[in-house]
């Protein structure tokens, strides 16, 4: 008889115990569909607000535009750490408040020649004869970004010289970007050089972002009747109608859906941002060579054969404008053409067809 109770008595508590276990999947289960439907109510919430954020509070648009909050965290006044040991650090001031941070890298063969070497030095080594590169670099963190230090890399070991500059509000460098801002920062070191270069190529080359700069700034030059000796468009962009399929280089994270582009084209305009690099193309009378990868996954690499169209048209030569596109299957996308064997066979080509 005990043994029949005791039986009784395990198999309630048993069935407790199941019961127990069953209400506790049910209470996380119930816990979880509530985490997970105000996560989705507060991304939609957050998807349907922004685009008045952005109406509201137009500075919002700048930052998204240059993405200059984003950091690359090392001491940019110590580019020997980033193993450019023969590459000094310096500060120019293009105007009243605006300190611009740049970096010059001496050809290669110099190396041992700078080591120990002061900012007078590398000032002096500018009209060695050796062609000069002004690199502009794209939205988003600063010159010491892996894929810029290479393309400085590379341009040392063809014997050439690569200034690299951190525009207005990028990296260690002041003040706010706005694209007058930039433009004017690159033409002050455009001057700043060609004054201590002494006759030397002078070579701009842009990036993404950067091209939009090296157009402005190329036209400006051309029309102030002291041209640059030849440009490179790498990754370049427009402002306009892009082809189906493919985000606005500006707004990626909500062009896909059509309402956005009310907001955010309104506040491009209302803040200058308008790069107008397929109408200075037509413009632009100097050497020029364009460089895109098919698989850019932020700018149709169908841009790079327009502003080749155009500018071949234009300057109405085949020789003075050069389009080279990187097959898809290399897996460059928007910021690896640097590794491209080919690469620095092409620069010199164009370099020695300006020379």
């Amino acid at each position: 008889m005990r043994r029949r109770v005791d039986e009784a008595v395990g198999l309630g508590q048993a069935k407790e115990k199941s019961i127990k276990g069953k209400a506790g999947e049910v209470q996380v289960w119930s816990l979880w569909r509530l985490w997970l439907k105000w996560t989705l109510l507060a991304l939609c919430v957050l998807y349907v607000v922004t685009p008045f954020l952005l109406r509201l509070f137009p500075g919002i648009v700048q930052h998204l535009v240059y993405s200059h909050g984003i950091l690359y965290f090392v001491d940019l006044s110590r580019p020997a750490d980033l193993g450019l040991n023969h590459t000094a650090n310096m500060y120019l001031t293009p105007e009243e408040g605006v300190t611009l941070g740049v970096w010059h890298t001496v050809p290669e063969k110099k190396w041992k020649e700078a080591q120990g070497k002061g900012l007078d030095w590398y000032e002096k080594s500018l009209g060695d004869g050796s062609p000069v590169f002004i690199y502009l670099h794209g939205n988003t963190n600063n010159r010491a970004a892996p894929h810029r230090i290479a393309v400085a890399n590379i341009l040392s070991s063809l014997g050439y010289h690569a200034v690299v500059m951190d525009y207005r509000g990028f990296g260690d460098s002041t003040g706010e970007p706005t694209e007058p801002g930039l433009t004017t920062d690159a033409l002050y070191l455009y001057h700043w050089v060609r004054e201590r270069s002494k006759g030397s190529p002078l070579i701009i080359w842009g990036h993404s972002l950067g091209t939009g700069v090296s157009t402005n700034t190329a036209v400006k030059l051309q029309e102030q009747g002291n041209p640059a000796d030849g440009v490179i468009l790498e990754g370049a962009f427009k402002t306009g109608k892009v082809p189906p399929g493919y985000p606005h280089p500006f707004t990626w994270y909500y062009w896909k859906f059509p309402y956005i582009q009310y907001f955010f084209q309104d506040r491009l305009k209302n803040n200058k941002f308008t790069f107008p690099s397929d109408e200075n193309v037509q413009k632009m009378r100097m050497p020029l060579l364009i460089l895109h990868s098919k698989d850019d996954h932020l700018v149709p690499y169908q841009i790079a054969e327009e502003f080749y169209s155009t500018a071949k048209s234009a300057m109405k030569s085949d020789d003075r404008v050069k389009l080279v596109l990187f097959d898809a299957s290399h897996g460059y996308l928007h910021n690896g053409l640097y590794r491209d064997p080919a690469l620095p066979g092409i620069i010199r080509e164009f370099v020695d067809s300006i020379i």
